[in-house]
């Protein structure tokens, strides 16, 4: 099992950049994928990128390739989503989601709010 805190959200002007952050806790970290998703009012949770547990191999969403950048360091237990030209259309509540051997996301984080101004 695993326990995820996300942080690093905030308010930033369009085209500016916010990095976000999430510690797991608890074992085999290195056994799950990552993945961040965000849910905007009156939406539903969308996906946004992930980061493989087998080979680091990332995916992203069509609406943020070439801007977000998703790394992790298995050291250290984090995953980190670089996310530069932000765009209004970015703000949500975003939240880190841990799938085992890459199966379900079945732990996810508290989420950190995200808000792009115009």
């Amino acid at each position: 099992q695993v326990r995820l805190v996300e942080s690093g959200g905030g308010l930033v002007q369009a085209g500016g950049s916010l990095r976000l952050s999430c510690a797991a806790s608890g074992r085999a970290f290195s056994s799950y994928t990552m993945g961040w998703f965000r849910q905007a009012p009156g939406k539903e949770r969308e996906f946004v990128a992930e980061i493989a547990h087998s080979n680091g191999r990332t995916s992203y969403a069509d609406s943020v390739k070439g801007r977000f950048t998703l790394s992790r360091d298995n050291a250290k237990n984090t995953v980190s989503l670089q996310m530069n030209n932000l765009k209004p259309d970015d703000t949500g509540v975003y939240y880190c989601g841990g799938a085992l051997f890459g199966a379900r996301y079945g732990y996810w984080g508290q989420g950190t709010q995200v808000t792009v101004s115009s």
